[in-house]
């Protein structure tokens, strides 16, 4: 197993501010600008909490995986990712013990990421992340 460390939580929220409140009432402050991952159909507010992230997730499309997931469930949980070291090979290690993706390759994510989802039903009903960072990313 590659994982390194608990990478993020994310969030999903109706807006990246409504969103923030309670994070701001805790004494956290966003890292850096909103991103937009086109990709995914997000932007994404990340606040640093030790080595980890809290990323809140806001729908910038009806038709994105967030917006879907807010008419079903309302804002919450999305999802946890993982850091791994070597994205594919972690993806080929998982297939071969019967893991299925999302999508077939990595897409990018937040910050120069690669990222590949696995399916809930194979994460006991949570959505899992895998994220690899660019060589020299952040140690958080």
């Amino acid at each position: 197993m590659t994982v390194t460390l608990l990478d993020h939580v994310a969030i999903a929220a109706p807006d990246l501010d409504t969103g923030s409140a309670p994070y701001l009432a805790l004494g956290l402050a966003p890292e850096g600008p909103d991103e937009e991952v086109a990709s995914q159909g997000v932007r994404v507010r990340a606040f640093v909490v030790g080595a980890t992230l809290i990323e809140l997730l806001a729908p910038t499309r009806p038709d994105s995986p967030v917006a879907a997931f807010l008419e079903r469930r309302g804002p919450g949980l999305h999802h946890t990712a993982y850091r791994v070291a070597d994205l594919d090979a972690e993806m080929a290690r998982l297939r071969g013990e019967g893991a299925r993706f999302l999508s077939e390759t990595p897409t990018p994510g937040r910050a120069g990421t690669r990222v590949a989802f696995l399916h809930p039903k194979w994460g006991a009903g949570t959505l899992i992340e895998l994220v690899e960072h660019p060589a020299g990313g952040p140690a958080h």
